[in-house]
């Protein structure tokens, strides 16, 4: 019984100094890379967006005005190419004849 409240005991500064300098500086250089991760990983920044519902709503907000807006501005770039495209192929006989009627019917309208 002796024995294993020995093992158990904690450690003696005066009996393993050295050990436990080294295990400080080992503890130490740990807990620094774990404090440049959670820089480098912007934690505060993540907490204080989830803790905050009129952050979180004003981003959601942006973000949702931002997508529309794009797809939108894309749609309209797209489809004008295409029809810049399609207008280039009126003059071929069976596709020119369908694509004049579809800028006929646009042109009306």
């Amino acid at each position: 019984m002796g024995e294993a409240d020995n093992r158990t005991k904690a450690y003696d500064v005066d009996e393993h100094p050295f050990e436990l300098r080294h295990e400080v500086k080992r503890l130490n250089a740990r807990l620094d890379k774990i404090a440049d991760s959670l820089e480098k990983s912007e934690f505060k920044d993540i907490l204080e967006n989830y803790t905050d519902p009129k952050k979180r709503i004003i981003t959601n907000l942006m973000a949702g005005i931002s997508r529309g807006l794009g797809l939108s501005l894309g749609t309209f770039v797209i489809l004008g190419l295409l029809g810049y495209i399609l207008s280039l192929f009126l003059n071929v006989p069976v596709i020119g004849e369908y694509l004049g009627e579809i800028k006929k019917y646009i042109d009306a309208n």
